[in-house]
């Protein structure tokens, strides 16, 4: 379950990049979809729309208060110094969720508990969306939700969060971050094809090596010998991936159209969704997992589930102060060194070849996002 936890869609899209989390699931990340970033951080995938106007409650929640920052006793006050270290709070917690949970996976008598660990992540993401919610800290204003409307997302949810850690359970790092570059062309194509929206031709055309990198690497990593993640990446990594970015991306624009709908923002909109996706998942628990005996496994792989845990916390937490107090340029920048670290890293980490054939693919889907 990872990337901890799950987020939010809608705003136009350009050709730059998401994270996420993940598997954790991070607001940001589905923000930065939809806007055409991609990124990692598991769980989780939510967009935030930020709204100019006066909101319909008491009291202004994170995003309306964000507008409002500069006036004498509001309760956010992003300053630049605040909001730089919750960029680089983000960013670390996102990079680290997405190596602690490919190490959980690693380890064979967790490989066959997704369900479960997702279950996991997203309870920790109801909690910590409940806290914050609180009058004491009231970060956002709860907008409960019937359950039947409900349904239909938070199904897409649970799947998103699942095959995204399946996606990282049976690919090398490397290759699971760069096929979630995908989102930002997929996101496109559903927008054009079912809602009519397009994007500027020249933003469409730097689409094209994009997707033309991710075909590189998805063709040679399956073949590459020459280091050890090789094995992990086969052509069962390749359409587990692919379907982890379609479930993704009709999940970022179903949430676009449920805040427009019931005129809620990403983090309402996640606080409902996330505890009737845990109950979901833990009714499946039973039929879909194997879960390792607490004296067979590893304590170390225990300690790092909890770390997981954390880190998935401290992504949603930072979500709020980074969706308040930076534009479109910083979350997009956020997005770019998130995905860069953890491709440069995973990389390093599989020790492979500057001279490798999918590095060729690798080094254009990355140049694509940042132009």
């Amino acid at each position: 379950m990872g990337r901890g936890s799950m987020s939010q869609p809608e705003s136009p899209i350009k050709t730059r990049h998401p994270a996420r989390d993940s598997i954790a699931i991070d607001p940001l990340d589905a923000h930065e979809k939809e806007g055409g970033r991609s990124d990692s951080s598991s769980a989780t995938l939510l967009q935030m729309e930020i709204d100019d106007g006066l909101p319909k409650q008491d009291y202004l929640d994170i995003e309306k208060q964000a507008a409002h920052a500069s006036r004498p006793g509001d309760k956010v006050r992003t300053t630049k110094a605040r909001l730089t270290f919750w960029m680089i709070l983000n960013t670390i917690a996102t990079v680290a969720i997405v190596f602690t949970n490919k190490a959980i996976f690693n380890d064979p008598s967790f490989r066959q508990s997704q369900v479960a660990f997702a279950t996991f992540h997203l309870f920790i993401t109801a909690l910590t969306l409940y806290i914050l919610s609180r009058p004491f800290i009231s970060l956002f204003v709860p907008s409960p939700m019937r359950l039947r409307p409900m349904l239909p997302l938070a199904t897409a949810m649970c799947l998103n969060v699942i095959f995204q850690n399946l996606s990282l359970t049976y690919s090398s790092i490397t290759f699971y971050q760069i096929a979630r570059i995908l989102f930002t062309p997929m996101v496109a194509l559903i927008n054009y094809l079912f809602y009519q929206k397009s994007i500027p031709r020249n933003a469409a055309y730097t689409l094209l090596p994009m997707c033309l990198g991710v075909f590189i690497i998805s063709y040679y990593e399956p073949k590459s010998t020459h280091h050890p993640e090789a094995e992990q990446t086969s052509m069962l990594s390749v359409f587990l991936a692919l379907t982890s970015v379609f479930i993704g991306s009709v999940y970022t624009v179903w949430i676009a159209s449920y805040q427009r709908k019931y005129e809620m923002n990403g983090f309402q909109l996640l606080y409902n969704q996330a505890p009737i996706g845990g109950v979901m998942l833990m009714i499946l628990i039973p039929w879909t997992d194997r879960l390792p005996s607490v004296q067979v496994a590893p304590i170390d792989k225990w300690v790092m589930i909890l770390f997981s845990g954390g880190l998935a916390a401290l992504i949603n937490l930072s979500q709020f102060f980074i969706i308040a107090g930076a534009g479109a340029v910083s979350s997009t920048v956020v997005g770019h060194v998130k995905t860069c670290a953890i491709v440069a890293l995973g990389w390093i980490i599989s020790r492979r070849p500057v001279t490798d054939r999918s590095a060729f693919g690798v080094i254009l889907a990355i140049s694509s996002i940042v132009v």
